[in-house]
């Protein structure tokens, strides 16, 4: 595992910011339990700095995984987060969307969000703002970006996609070998 290069680190912040926005801070600047990102095999990895310098003394043949996984670079160097993120962006997230319990389910097979499942969401959210998925229990289901701001979704049809389907809790029994 290395840490990662200033582009990558750009790259990576960049895609956490649309979803964390300001709390990105919090995650990399916290006092008490500081994090570190690590790259192993264009895997991107977010890990306690303790547990980190404890790894150095294992092989690098020898790791395969160290903390939580967030998301992968893909050939082209695009970055995409992987629901293996969730518990950290649904922690930070500035923008959140509640679904009534007969969408849980539609969202969690991979579809996008209907006004007709939206339970409620957090207001002043704009167009194209990574959001949060989570149930009216407050669960996390997964997470996307939004198709309209708060105003457009209250004056939309029943029909209209109001969050565009990223990632969802289901994708840890659809997509299981490719996940670590």
């Amino acid at each position: 595992m290395r840490p990662l290069k200033e582009e990558e680190s750009k790259i990576v912040f960049e895609k956490l910011a649309k979803f964390v926005g300001n709390n990105l801070v919090n995650i990399v600047d916290n006092k008490e339990n500081p994090h570190v990102f690590r790259l192993q095999k264009d895997r991107v990895f977010i890990v306690s700095a303790k547990v980190c310098k404890f790894a150095g003394s294992v092989p690098r043949k020898n790791l395969i995984s160290l903390g939580t996984c967030i998301g992968k670079f893909s050939k082209t160097k695009k970055f995409r987060l992987h629901v293996t993120s969730l518990p950290w962006i649904a922690r930070f997230a500035t923008h959140k969307v509640w679904v009534k319990p007969a969408g849980e389910q539609s969202f969690i097979y991979g579809n996008h969000v209907l006004k007709r499942h939206l339970g409620r969401v957090t207001e002043q959210t704009d167009k194209n703002a990574g959001v949060v998925v989570l149930s009216m229990g407050d669960v996390p289901l997964g997470f996307g970006v939004t198709s309209r701001s708060t105003s457009e979704m209250r004056a939309s049809d029943t029909e209209a996609i109001v969050v565009f389907h990223q990632s969802d809790v289901g994708e840890y029994l659809r997509e299981e070998a490719d996940l670590i």
